[in-house]
């Protein structure tokens, strides 16, 4: 009997940010295939499935695509509840797309169970709406991968006309900053680069667009990073305090409390 894949998103790093069905599904899976970026405290909500790490890190070593379509396939195959971990949200800048087209093609069930992006998740900790009355009623999301795919997006904005914000471009901070300038962005536009939002390893840097290609922040080496440029970056010296502490706040639940998964098990107190 075919077994079932889900397509998970971890969301930003932590935990309690999941997605009560991708805890559950997490719960119950028998293998899980994640991401290099998914949290330790993450993978542990998955104790009685084998885990194998199938992420890409740029620079850095790692299994095709191809072969994360095969190994998906052949597990499920074997009957087994299979959970492809992403983080973010599966079908934002993920791959989750190509999974779920490969799956199909393969006659594989599956299901994609969504997570909260980074590209959402990373401006609000650090206090920043990415829209707001009056300073933004739009943003767009880009991959900072291709200059050629993401160039294109932000020359076509007014200067100001909405957030943008850019995931995955830590190393192309200097090229968004001079494609934006030459279009007219006033070089005081706020700007904040985000490192690790949602983990322990955070940092942040918060500034002008014209100054935004040498943004650094300490401990911030080696970490995935989100950069957020518009007049919105301007509220987080209000907001970031008040978010920070909010989402970092214990919860006390009463004793008893929790969900069961599908099969009726306890699956996780939280």
């Amino acid at each position: 009997m075919t077994g079932l894949v889900s397509l998970v998103g971890a969301g930003p790093g932590d935990p309690e940010l999941l997605t009560l069905r991708a805890a559950r599904v997490l719960a119950a899976a028998d293998t899980v295939f994640y991401d290099a970026l998914v949290s330790k405290e993450t993978l542990e909500m998955a104790p009685r499935a084998q885990r194998f790490s199938v992420g890409k890190r740029a620079g850095r070593p790692s299994m095709d695509q191809e072969t994360i379509h095969r190994l998906l396939v052949r597990s499920a195959r074997r009957g087994k509840r299979v959970v492809r971990l992403k983080g973010g949200d599966p079908f934002v800048f993920g791959r989750g797309g190509e999974e779920a087209l490969a799956l199909a093609a393969a006659g594989v069930p599956f299901e994609v169970v969504p997570g909260v992006t980074s590209a959402l998740a990373a401006p609000l900790l650090a206090g920043i709406p990415v829209t707001h009355r009056g300073l933004a009623s739009a943003f767009v999301v880009v991959s900072g991968h291709a200059e050629a795919a993401w160039g294109p997006v932000v020359d076509g904005l007014l200067p100001g006309s909405a957030t943008v914000v850019m995931l995955m471009g830590l190393a192309a901070r200097a090229s968004l900053s001079t494609r934006l300038l030459a279009r007219g962005w006033p070089a005081g536009t706020p700007a904040a680069v985000l490192w690790a939002a949602g983990t322990t390893g955070e940092a942040r840097w918060l500034g002008r667009l014209g100054d935004l290609a040498s943004a650094e922040a300490e401990g911030s080496s080696g970490s995935p990073g989100t950069i957020v440029v518009g007049p919105v970056v301007g509220l987080s010296a209000v907001l970031a305090p008040v978010s920070h502490a909010g989402a970092r706040a214990p919860i006390d639940v009463p004793t008893g409390a929790g969900f069961a998964s599908e099969g009726g098990h306890h699956a996780r107190r939280f």
